[in-house]
């Protein structure tokens, strides 16, 4: 699910590969199904080994805490602004080292 609590696209194929199957229960679509449950898994072992999703997560976090910063002090100096975004980036790179000992499961 999405953090709008909605089904990604990949849940929504398998569900609609699951309905199918359930419908017909034929060879056909229980391949189907079985495929796009297997590219479904594949993508997220692949995610959980290369740590992408929390990646793009932090990264995310990283930009949206700056621009809070830049809202919230409009006439900081470039000093200060330069210093703060230092800051962020180096938690954000901490965070992304930080995977590289965490546990895939």
């Amino acid at each position: 699910m999405n953090s709008g609590g909605e089904m990604t696209n990949a849940q929504l194929f398998q569900q609609v590969a699951l309905l199918r199957w359930l419908s017909s229960q034929t060879d056909e679509d229980r391949t189907v199904l079985a495929a796009v449950t297997g590219v479904q898994v594949g993508r997220e072992l692949l995610n959980r080994f290369t740590g992408q999703d929390r990646v793009d997560a932090y990264k995310s976090e990283c930009i949206l805490s700056i621009s809070e910063f830049l809202r919230q002090n409009p006439r900081a100096s470039q000093a200060v602004i330069n210093g703060e975004v230092e800051k962020r980036v180096l938690v954000f790179a901490a965070r992304v080292k930080a995977l590289e000992t965490a546990p895939i499961f």
